[in-house]
């Protein structure tokens, strides 16, 4: 599945800011145009997207929650 497939109204392009390691759960801080958001998900996600401050990623917001795309 590509980017570009992915059905979500609200896509945020930015920068990841800081990110909080846990045992299970991270927290993932995204710099965008419209200000910081912020994303809760596995630690094993974000090892395997290999995710660091400074990778540019897509936020997608969705009423419940918001995911994350290496870009």
């Amino acid at each position: 599945m590509t980017i570009k497939a992915i059905n979500v109204r609200n896509q945020f392009k930015g920068t990841i800011k800081e990110i909080v390691f846990g045992d299970v759960l991270s927290e993932i801080d995204v710099q965008t145009a419209s200000g910081v958001v912020t994303s809760v998900i596995t630690t094993r996600s974000v090892k395997e997207l290999e995710l660091v401050v400074g990778s540019e990623v897509i936020a997608f917001v969705k009423s419940t929650e918001v995911s994350i795309a290496k870009l």
